[in-house]
């Protein structure tokens, strides 16, 4: 094993946002830690790479214990974690609260909030007692603003920036670097999983505009990490240039 090589966890890398950072990183010399909950993905990320570059770990952020049993697995040499990229999460339903049915409630917030503080909690220990690491949030411009029907999906987010802060504040006595990266429309399976897997529904989401995409929100974490270590990047907001808010974007006629 490359000691000497920096290493990264990234929850959520079977797909989107979360896989495109782990490629990036990897392809700039990082070992990784792929986390998530389709094997079948993580192995076949894990195949493309070096031997001894990928480390995987498979196991569903919602169950505290079994975060903690995960997480207390890793060989002693792959807990010197020096970036964690907190990227799973999801939005699912689009509806007014007063229609919302609790199971996508609980699941964003199990996922979103939750997840993200228990793999936190144990990650950010170890880099406390290192004095050093840098952890990078992946929020939402659900998180700077409230759109209709996103009620739920934005207050979890307005909760990870909120975090986001608070750990900021908590980790600079241990030279440890906070940043918030929140994406506008990114082309990914975002669409599909708040649709309930309907594809056609998802991909209208995206027509009509040029959407960010899954490599571009990577490669603003890779800029983030990659600062000298007396930078920190506190947050960042990025949109496509078609939507200037959460809720106006502007569609060329398709037709």
């Amino acid at each position: 094993m490359n000691t000497s090589s920096k290493i990264a966890l990234i929850t959520g890398a079977t797909s989107g946002i979360g896989k495109a950072t782990a490629q990036l990183l990897l392809n700039n010399g990082y070992r990784v830690i792929l986390t998530g909950r389709r094997i079948e993905l993580l192995n076949e990320l894990r195949e493309k790479y070096p031997e001894g570059s990928v480390h995987i770990l498979c196991f569903d952020i919602r169950n505290s214990q079994e975060t903690e049993s995960a997480l207390n697995s890793l060989p002693q040499e792959w807990k010197k974690i020096d970036v964690l990229v907190n990227n799973a999460g999801l939005a699912w339903g689009l509806s007014q609260f007063y229609d919302g049915k609790i199971e996508h409630w609980d699941t964003m917030i199990d996922t979103n909030i939750k997840g993200l503080l228990y793999v936190s909690r144990i990650v950010a220990m170890w880099m406390k007692d290192a004095e050093n690491g840098h952890i990078v949030n992946i929020g939402s411009i659900a998180g700077k603003e409230v759109y209709s029907n996103g009620n739920v999906y934005c207050a979890t987010k307005h909760a990870v920036d909120a975090l986001t802060k608070a750990m900021r504040i908590e980790m600079a006595p241990f030279n440890v670097r906070i940043t918030g990266v929140h994406p506008g429309a990114v082309e990914t399976e975002f669409s599909i999983v708040r649709f309930d897997g309907d594809t056609e529904k998802a991909k209208s989401v995206y027509q009509g505009f040029e959407n960010l995409l899954a490599e571009d929100i990577a490669d603003a974490i890779f800029y983030c990490v990659s600062r000298k270590p007396h930078v920190n990047i506190n947050d960042l907001v990025i949109m496509p240039t078609a939507q200037p808010v959460a809720s106006i974007i502007h569609r060329k006629n398709t037709n």
